[in-house]
């Protein structure tokens, strides 16, 4: 892992540029351009709001802005698995020209992602003070929540992206099973509305993102520090995960361009 963090620092230049590249291009052409990083979000929001507040009668203080608080995040996770996973096989083209750590590929989009979610932040911060819940000083534990979760996705994401080289169908499966997870997930309800406590316990120790929304959660609407349990235990897999990523990575980087 040592080294894929060296070769990363070392070809910096090409992932600015990468990340540079793709931000400019998601929505050239566009009229409303770079507006979409806070609109995609809100109009996601707004039919989620509809549909829990109105058809479902969901009960739930400021649920907007709980909502926002998992939401935002989630789409920075799912954005970045769900392209990432095809990055090395869609950039055909790069790794045969130019010789770089493939890592590169799939790093551009869970950074450009990261780069969307960071920018969509003074949105739900504006959100929390139309609603009356002003930041408190337990956001200090953001940048922490942050940096794990984005361990945790490049795990994944470089896992993904080493198997979708030689199984192409995975790029494909991976959509479908982000929409199951989000719902898994409590983004559009509280952890608390599951009373079956056990069955809490199980969802907490087998969904990796209960504790990152919760979390999200506690700094933003809930205005305390985040359960240090289970977000140490995440962050400590998210480190064997990222590390068996890279092995994977080291073990294929000649094979990328020969099977692509």
């Amino acid at each position: 892992m040592i080294r894929l963090v060296r070769e990363l620092y070392q070809y910096r230049g090409l992932l600015i540029s990468l990340v540079q590249r793709e931000l400019k291009a998601r929505y050239r052409g566009s009229f409303l351009g770079f507006l979409w990083t806070f609109l995609n979000p809100t109009l996601h929001m707004l039919v989620y709001v509809l549909l829990f507040t109105v058809v479902m009668k969901q009960n739930i203080p400021n649920f907007p802005f709980f909502m926002f608080t998992g939401l935002l995040p989630w789409i920075w996770f799912s954005t970045s698995v769900g392209g990432g996973a095809s990055a090395i096989s869609d950039r055909r083209d790069l790794l045969t020209k130019v010789r770089f750590p493939a890592q590169v590929l799939p790093t551009s989009v869970v950074v450009t992602n990261l780069c969307n979610f960071v920018l969509s932040m003074p949105l739900m911060l504006a959100m929390g003070i139309a609603y009356g819940q002003w930041p408190t000083w337990h956001v200090v534990m953001f940048p922490v929540v942050v940096l794990i979760q984005l361990t945790f996705t490049l795990a994944l994401t470089y896992i993904l992206a080493a198997i979708n080289v030689t199984f192409r169908d995975l790029q494909h499966i991976v959509g479908n099973l982000l929409t199951l997870w989000f719902f898994a997930t409590p983004v559009l309800y509280p952890l608390s509305t599951i009373q079956d406590e056990s069955f809490r316990s199980l969802m907490m120790a087998l969904n990796p993102m209960v504790s990152l929304m919760t979390s999200y959660q506690a700094i933003f609407y809930e205005h305390r520090l985040p359960d240090s349990g289970p977000l140490l235990a995440l962050a400590a897999v998210s480190v064997v995960l990222l590390w068996g990523a890279s092995s994977i990575f080291e073990s294929r980087r000649e094979e990328f361009a020969e099977s692509i």
